[in-house]
């Protein structure tokens, strides 16, 4: 498949932005690419959850040529393709969530975790709602369950060195215990504000891989 102008997408979100985020109005305004943004909570927040709504919109979109996802969005993205084995998918992934179950446990600290699992919910203030949420103690079930999918078919990962959220060694990781996975290090942290430009570099590098057979 040669990819170009009129490439079909499907953007997954992370955590705390929205189907209306910067990146896929920047890949709209700039590469003029068709963008299927998906709302990545509307089944709710664990990442069983937001896979099973990435699942969800490939199925329904036949002539999806790119999966695209950001930190949480990606690490769903990665879920869905090992779920979808006979479906020729090639992904690109920016700051993927990797490690998400560890990186929740360092947030919360090992009393957080007790208080967590005992009372079945913690409290969460999501920056792009702006209102408190409150996350279940299934979210952590599922992290620990789902935090490092191996991946087969052809990715790019573009991943900040100076990423403080998902630390870039989680998608070093990933890359190096993945044959079909290149890892893109740029001088960015978890946003990725100042390496968009990028994006176009891996779409030509993840179509010149071979496809999962």
């Amino acid at each position: 498949m040669i990819w170009g102008d009129k490439m079909k997408v499907l953007w997954a979100h992370g955590f705390e932005s929205t189907p209306n985020g910067s990146k896929p109005i920047w890949i709209k305004e700039n590469l003029g690419w068709e963008v299927i943004s998906i709302n990545m909570s509307e089944k709710g927040w664990t990442i069983a959850e937001q896979t099973e709504v990435v699942i969800q919109k490939i199925l329904e979109n036949d002539d999806l040529e790119l999966i695209m996802g950001s930190s949480y969005g990606g690490l769903a993205i990665a879920n869905a393709s090992n779920k979808l084995l006979n479906r020729k998918l090639r992904l690109v992934l920016m700051a993927p969530a990797f490690g998400l179950a560890e990186n929740f446990e360092k947030r919360v600290g090992d009393k957080g975790l007790e208080q967590w699992e005992r009372t079945g919910f913690s409290p969460y203030f999501h920056h792009g709602l702006n209102q408190e949420i409150k996350l279940n103690w299934d979210f952590m079930i599922s992290a620990r369950e789902m935090s490092w999918p191996e991946i087969k078919h052809p990715t790019v990962i573009i991943h900040g060195k100076s990423d403080d959220i998902v630390p870039i060694d989680s998608s070093r990781k990933i890359a190096e215990s993945s044959y079909n996975v290149d890892l893109i290090e740029v001088e960015d942290g978890h946003r990725l504000v100042s390496s968009l430009q990028y994006i176009p570099i891996a779409v030509e590098k993840v179509f010149s891989k071979k496809e999962l057979s």
